[in-house]
């Protein structure tokens, strides 16, 4: 018999230097959209991924907070959903372990990310950089979690997490981990560089005019748009006509996700505009949109404690899903709990 199992969503951040508009359109914003309806909605920040690589701790607890803030200032209501810190939750490492022994060298081997991050470097990253596809696994099974919204960018890992599941089910004779779901969808699940929209924005970036940073206030945020790369064509009349303009293309995506419209949509309204009307539009429309989002996040970040409350009281909320869901784990494997 084929188990049956809840609705929910899992999905995390990691918390390593500021959230950005990448990180509002690819993930945060569609968090948002899924909670209230037909779905369980469970939300991370994702500390333990944070330390693959070294990280201040002073720093890290601050950006912990930052992006629980970056979370409810865009709409995500602790009372609708399940917000908590990863390391509060000491059943994503235990299962995190499980799945190490059940995932396959091979596997992690095939990651991309990994050989984007490490690149010449493989040999002195940590173990922890490499196998964290398998903690990540963890992270979304623990909850029985059904479905993961996602950027194309992280699509392997939720494979990968499908793979785990139906080896850990076939080795032991269950059915009990569900394969979960990617949900990629929108026009600016991946954002990208508004210097170079041949690579994804970034927290790293060398140049703060390439990101938005969802700290920046609307002064900020209007320069960057109207400083954005571009080139010399207008927008032209059909979608097509931005192939090979990535530029281009970025601003038309960035300008329907927060216009909750299409590309085609943008292109049929502003075909034959040049970019001196089309950026400051871009522009007004970001500061209102995001302008209020960078606010409530500083007001929320003046008030530490309330941020830790509110986390402290979510981790609780996830132990009641995750701590079960562990002990049937370890029965499955034959553990002696006492």
């Amino acid at each position: 018999m084929t188990q049956s199992f809840t609705p929910r969503v899992f999905s995390g951040i990691k918390p390593s230097g500021g959230l950005t508009l990448g990180n509002y359109l690819g993930a945060i914003k569609r968090f948002v959209g899924m909670q209230g309806g037909e779905f369980e909605t469970v939300y991370c920040v994702v500390d333990m991924h944070a330390i693959t690589v070294w990280q201040d701790p002073t720093e890290l607890a601050t950006a912990t907070r930052e992006v629980a803030a970056g979370y409810m200032a865009a709409g995500l209501d602790p009372t609708k959903s399940i917000l908590f810190n990863q390391s509060q939750v000491s059943a994503h490492a235990e299962l995190g372990w499980i799945f190490n022994c059940v995932a396959r060298v091979g596997w992690m081997n095939r990651m991309t990310q990994f050989k984007d991050k490490a690149g010449s470097n493989a040999e002195k990253v940590s173990l922890g950089l490499y196998a964290y596809p398998s903690l990540m696994a963890a992270d979304i099974l623990l909850y029985h979690a059904t479905h993961v919204p996602v950027g194309e960018d992280q699509k392997q890992h939720v494979e990968l997490t499908r793979d785990i599941a139906a080896k850990f089910n076939h080795d032991f004779k269950v059915d009990f981990f569900p394969e979960t779901e990617p949900v990629i969808e929108g026009p600016a699940t991946r954002v990208m560089n508004l210097r170079d929209g041949t690579k994804k924005m970034s927290k790293s970036g060398e140049s703060d005019m390439e990101r938005i940073n969802m700290l920046d206030d609307a002064d900020k945020i209007a320069k960057k748009f109207k400083k954005a790369k571009t080139d010399p064509e207008s927008l032209p009349e059909t979608l097509d006509g931005l192939k090979d303009r990535p530029e281009a293309r970025n601003l038309v995506d960035i300008y329907s996700a927060l216009n909750d419209s299409t590309p085609e949509a943008v292109i049929a309204e502003y075909a034959g505009a040049g970019w001196g009307q089309f950026k400051p539009t871009l522009a007004d429309l970001a500061v209102a949109k995001l302008a209020p989002i960078s606010e409530e996040m500083q007001r929320l970040m003046n008030d530490p404690t309330e941020i830790d409350r509110i986390l402290a009281n979510g981790a609780e909320k996830a132990r009641g899903i995750a701590n079960p869901i562990l002990k049937d784990t370890y029965d499955i494997v034959g553990f002696l709990r006492g």
